[in-house]
């Protein structure tokens, strides 16, 4: 799919301009990402953010670096010891107050940049030494601004499952977004819960269970009980799904056919759920499997589950072991 065809559906999702190829790095280079570009792409509407050059630098510029505290670090100009913090802190406020209102689904971080990197940033003692981790200045206040936004290092999506968590967390907070901009009754809250109980199961089933406490309660919680449960909504896709815990949904899933296959298939799909669950074949084996089946039977529960389809097929997150 191409930049012209991209989806009447988009999103807007964050980005650290050099990701997309524009070149605004202190040595006039980029750091373009090919699948962000490419791939994801035409599936969202890239807000690009460059920190260094909005705050007036210039390209070419001074290489920048955090010093002192890693938990309040100065940002400083490498060679010259200029002091930038406090005018990159006011640009983050306000920047970052700007994007809250562009409703975004997700932000990606340059990784190791002494403002956009999230984790891992080198802040150097003033008086030498290692340097220690710490956390860019515009991350930082994006991360405490906007808690709930998905939020991630372009050099951690190149791990695929650390990619497919995050954006399967990316579309998650799209649909969530649109649910809380409708102020969901209870029931409309109950069927959005419905909907994603399995994929919330691969991924922690006590953070599912406790989501399900807060549906049970909506009625007569008014809007308090949609702000609880879209906080740990976000809070229990955040942790990974293991292929254990995929093999328990998948597993729960043949149940609603024992009565419907015969001992073959049955076997054939548990086998394909064993393999995938020791890593020697990808999820997209056994779910489409069963997808297969559910069809045929018209399971129509589990067909309108998230689960089977929590991004689009087309970025095949789902076909690594």
């Amino acid at each position: 799919m191409t930049r012209s065809q991209a989806r009447p559906d988009r999103f807007r999702v964050g980005i650290s301009s050099c990701l997309l190829g524009q070149e605004v790095r202190w040595n006039g280079a980029h750091k373009r990402d090919a699948w962000l570009v490419e791939t994801l792409g035409p599936f969202v509407e890239w807000v690009p953010v460059c920190p260094e050059l909005e705050i007036g630098l210039g390209v070419p510029r001074e290489p920048i670096r955090l010093e002192g505290n890693p938990g309040a670090p100065r940002l400083v100009g490498r060679e010259s010891g200029a002091d930038l913090t406090d005018r990159m802190e006011a640009f983050a406020a306000r920047r970052v107050e700007a994007l809250a209102a562009l409703d975004l689904c997700g932000y990606v971080l340059k990784s190791d940049s002494p403002t956009c990197g999230m984790e891992r940033v080198k802040v150097h003692g003033t008086a030498g030494g290692r340097p220690k981790p710490g956390i860019g200045l515009f991350a930082r206040t994006l991360m405490d601004r906007l808690p709930l936004l998905p939020i991630e290092e372009e050099g951690r999506l190149h791990d695929p499952g650390l990619r497919e968590s995050f954006i399967e967390r990316v579309f998650a907070f799209r649909r969530l977004r649109d649910l809380l901009a409708s102020r969901p009754a209870a029931g409309r809250l109950v069927e959005f819960h419905a909907r994603h109980k399995l994929q919330l199961m691969a991924h922690d089933p006590e953070g599912a269970r406790r989501l399900g406490r807060i549906v049970a309660g909506a009625h007569g919680a008014g809007g308090d009980a949609a702000g609880r449960y879209a906080v740990s909504f976000m809070e229990t896709l955040k942790r990974r799904a293991t292929p254990s815990r995929h093999a328990n949904v998948l597993q729960h899933m043949l149940g609603y056919l024992k009565r419907t296959l015969d001992a073959g298939d049955k076997q054939e799909i548990l086998e394909a759920i064993d393999e995938m669950r020791l890593g020697r074949l990808p999820l997209v084996v056994p779910l489409a499997l069963l997808r297969h089946h559910l069809r045929r039977h018209d399971v129509r529960y589990l067909l309108e589950q998230v689960y089977l389809n929590p991004h689009p097929r087309e970025l095949m997150l789902r076909n690594h072991a």
